[in-house]
């Protein structure tokens, strides 16, 4: 199974700070790179809700190799809508090909004859020594424009020295007067809230999974002869209070779970106003709390052994609270915007 692949190669993928290539290799060979491939290129082109149960249960195993699928499914989604225009464009070639990228305009762009010459920094960019291809934001003319650049053509500044997702090699990509095809940079039109709720499920699938993988290393716990220490309990699952703590994990790691997905289910069955944005935007923020509640009361039934380096619960632990932090999670201006449109 892939999940026994990405977890056998977890504690790599965090010494080395970039997914492991056996866990890429399956990743490819199980159709994750392509879950946003338009299917007229040979891809899946899944709904939200695919997309958000395939990312949590990858997160479960590798959280970090999780959110470099979700990157891919970001970009892939963006390349598909801005530039999916000829029969066989050249980066869909290979449906399986791994893309990265950022909506950080962090370039500008100069028209010439050919295209556009490209120079910027783009920070933050998960899984860019691995991917072929970026998809970029760039300023031309004052026009908010996205372009696909081959990776190849760009440096990779290692710039990523996060506590948590560190095996995401979220790098900086430096592009010195790239030249991009004009068939390969074009205005990039809003993005609808349907494609919003997509990128936020990309951001919590992995957040989700690494909850659930935390709370398998404690009911394993619960399983083995472990006991409270300083107690006279011969069994963590004798302890009331070791139960309760358990129980309320369980609850709000399900409750993260189900709320994403009923926001997945939303986002693929209608068109979304946006007017429902802030609303689930909320829904979503909230299972992220949740998710860190959940790894919290793990932690304490697990005791000061949990942070020991080679205990996964402490990296688990590491990738919830870093990811669940992403802008697409933002607790206070969920309220924020919630309260604003609620107030007309």
């Amino acid at each position: 199974m892939i999940n026994e692949v990405l977890r056998a190669h977890a504690a790599e993928v965090e010494k080395n700070e970039r997914p492991a290539p056996k866990g890429l290799a399956a990743l490819r060979e199980n159709g994750v790179f392509a879950l946003r491939t338009p299917q007229a290129h040979g891809g899946a082109w899944a709904g939200v809700e695919t997309i958000a149960r395939r990312l949590a249960e990858l997160g479960r195993a590798c959280p970090s190799s999780a959110w470099v699928a979700g990157t891919c499914v970001t970009s892939k989604t963006l390349a598909g809508g801005v530039f999916d225009r000829s029969e066989k464009p050249e980066f869909f070639a290979d449906p399986d090909a791994l893309f990265c990228g950022s909506g950080v305009p962090g370039a500008r762009g100069e028209r010439v004859p050919e295209g556009v010459r490209v120079t910027g920094r783009w920070p933050n960019v998960s899984g860019c020594e691995d991917a072929e291809w970026a998809g970029l934001a760039v300023m031309v003319d004052g026009a908010f424009s996205f372009a696909l650049v081959p990776t190849a053509e760009l440096v990779v500044e290692r710039t990523w020295t996060a506590a948590g997702m560190r095996g995401t090699g979220s790098h900086t990509l430096v592009a010195d007067d790239v030249l991009v095809p004009a068939e390969r940079i074009a205005g990039a039109t809003p993005f609808t809230p349907n494609d919003m709720m997509l990128f936020a499920s990309t951001v919590l699938g992995p957040v989700v999974g690494a909850a659930r993988g935390a709370l398998d290393v404690v009911t394993a716990m619960f399983a083995s002869d472990r006991k409270p220490f300083m107690t006279a309990y011969t069994r963590m699952g004798e302890s009331a209070g070791a139960r309760h703590w358990l129980a309320e994990a369980g609850y709000l790691v399900d409750r993260a779970e189900h709320a994403m997905l009923a926001v997945a289910r939303e986002a693929d069955s209608a068109e979304l106003s946006p007017a429902d944005v802030p609303r689930l935007r909320k829904v979503l923020a909230e299972a992220g709390q949740d998710c860190r509640t959940a790894v919290e009361r793990m932690l304490d039934l697990h005791g000061a052994s949990g942070f020991d380096r080679a205990n996964p619960l402490q990296r688990f632990w590491r990738d919830v609270a870093v990811g669940s932090r992403h802008p697409h999670l933002n607790p206070y201006l969920a309220v924020e915007n919630l309260g604003t449109a609620l107030a007309g």
